[in-house]
């Protein structure tokens, strides 16, 4: 017996979903496929680093218990260990394991590109599942998803059936009247270390972490609402940390309004698309 019809056999029977991405978007996203009564695999994609990890289920890459909007991650390593998971039906699955791992392991019902890539070369997810989506710049409905969905923080969400994802603005929206400056990015690549804790107090010029020895610190006063793990490797120009200038309504955990919008849509798209699928097959019909 090969590993497909393995997963024939001993997969869960609910619609398969996998999610490219563990960041807080992707980590949305999972939560609502999860209580939408979805089998969740999460691709982790290394680029860029995810720094907002209380809202989002990367941390269970490193066996931490992580848990979302009451929903928990747990590491699969194999196609046979995703298997079992799946067919447990307890929690969204995260791994390290790519598409090309990921697609034997049965056909994907749900393909969302979640990992906000905005300015790397977009791939043709078309065909890689009964339905694709992408989310955020780069994104094409018909030509390299079958929809695409709006994310740029400075505009409203929304479903794209025909046409693009706009380009991304590099424009930071405004926390608590603070706006790109609450983010710091790493100006050279190198090494990442960090022994603050997200959700802590810090203040101007405090020292978060070292990228490559040097001293990286904290832009204004405030709480620490996301910070790369320790002891990654990043390129240069991503982001390494951001501070909400807020202490009292300070938010670090949970789904932030954007994420859960973004969810939503996808949610959305994924019932349209299975009402025009019963259209279509009704119409076929004798």
């Amino acid at each position: 017996m090969n590993m497909m019809q393995g997963s024939q056999r001993h997969r869960s029977s609910r619609p398969f979903a996998v999610i490219l991405g563990t960041n807080e978007i992707a980590s949305a996203v999972a939560v609502h496929l999860h209580k939408g009564g979805y089998g969740v695999v999460l691709s982790h994609d290394p680029s860029p680093p995810v720094i907002r990890r209380k809202m989002a289920f990367h941390d269970a890459l490193f066996d931490d218990p992580v848990v979302v909007a009451g929903v928990t991650a747990k590491r699969g390593d194999t196609g046979l260990e995703i298997l079992a998971m799946l067919a447990q039906q307890r929690e969204v699955i995260i791994t390290r394991l790519g598409m090309l791992d990921l697609i034997v392991l049965g056909s994907l019902d749900i393909l969302v590109d979640a990992r906000m890539q905005k300015y790397r070369t977009t791939p043709d997810l078309r065909r890689l599942a009964r339905f694709t989506i992408g989310l955020g710049p780069g994104f094409s409905a018909g030509e390299n998803c079958d929809v695409a969905i709006e994310t740029r923080p400075t505009k409203a969400i929304r479903i794209i059936q025909t046409g693009t994802t706009d380009e991304a603005d590099g424009v930071a929206p405004p926390l608590a009247n603070r706006g790109a400056e609450r983010l710091v990015y790493a100006t050279v690549s190198g090494r990442w270390h960090t022994a603050i804790e997200i959700g802590s107090r810090i203040f101007k010029d405090f020292v978060v972490g070292h990228l490559g020895g040097v001293a990286v610190g904290a832009p204004f006063d405030g709480t620490l609402r996301g910070v790369v793990r320790d002891d990654t490797e990043v390129p240069a120009g991503v982001k390494l940390l951001e501070v909400d200038p807020r202490v009292r309504g300070a938010v670090w955990t949970g789904i932030d309004d954007r994420a859960r919008g973004i969810a939503e849509a996808v949610m959305t798209a994924i019932a349209r698309y299975h009402t025009e699928l019963q259209r279509s097959l009704a119409s076929a019909r004798p």
